[in-house]
């Protein structure tokens, strides 16, 4: 690996490798696999607590290898795949993430990104998504690759300019909301209630639903 890891964080890494090469095993070779979790690796070497890291990296990498799989068509997509886009992803795009997924109940498969991550989420966003019922909690800010934008569907940006490439075939959507940075809990449960009511409308879109609300995302 190209960064200085403890030896049983290298270890967890490694095994997570081997976790990731059994998976996608008959799609990716070995080498493709090592590649993709030494970029994850890379990625989140500043973590703030290294004992996360080969969670993240796992996560982060078996994301890029679906999407990269789908994209390529070496698998078979089942539902629409959804991205949603921000700067940081740690406020706008998770909270979006999280209430198309509960609304969605995996007639959707949903991803985030942001174009220049934070290090951590929001506090105020994990506190007024669970006043929702939505636990966003175990997420965390991950940078914009092209697979996942490649295998989505519909691209959903908030905020992040020219950040995110443009394929033909897709949908986007540019959702104008006020980013959560800094915001106290009332502003923010005010951006997460916009970005409520336009989840709804996606999804009704997205899928064969009834109305969304009555699924189960209430205050």
């Amino acid at each position: 690996m190209s960064i200085e890891l403890g030896p049983t964080t290298r270890e967890h890494v490694q095994r997570s490798v081997e976790v990731l090469a059994e998976e996608f095993a008959g799609i990716f070779s070995r080498e493709t696999i090592d590649a993709y979790v030494e970029e994850s690796l890379d990625q989140f070497a500043d973590a703030r607590v290294e004992e996360f890291v080969p969670l993240m990296v796992e996560r982060f990498a078996r994301q890029r290898l679906r999407a990269l799989a789908q994209a390529e068509g070496k698998v078979t997509k089942k539902v629409p795949e959804v991205l949603f886009v921000c700067v940081h992803n740690s406020g706008r795009s998770q909270m979006a993430a999280g209430l198309l997924d509960k609304l969605a109940e995996g007639r959707v498969h949903v991803l985030s990104a942001g174009s220049e991550p934070a290090d951590q989420l929001n506090p105020n966003a994990v506190a007024a998504m669970s006043e929702l019922g939505v636990d966003i909690s175990q997420e965390f800010p991950k940078p914009l690759s092209d697979e996942v934008v490649r295998a989505a569907d519909a691209v959903i940006t908030m905020g992040c300019g020219d950040a995110c490439p443009i394929y033909p075939g897709k949908r986007y959507e540019d959702w104008d909301l006020e980013d959560p940075e800094g915001k106290d809990l009332e502003t923010v449960r005010r951006i997460r209630d916009e970005i409520r009511d336009r989840v709804e409308r996606l999804v009704a879109t997205l899928t064969d639903s009834e109305s969304p609300r009555a699924q189960g995302v209430t205050e």
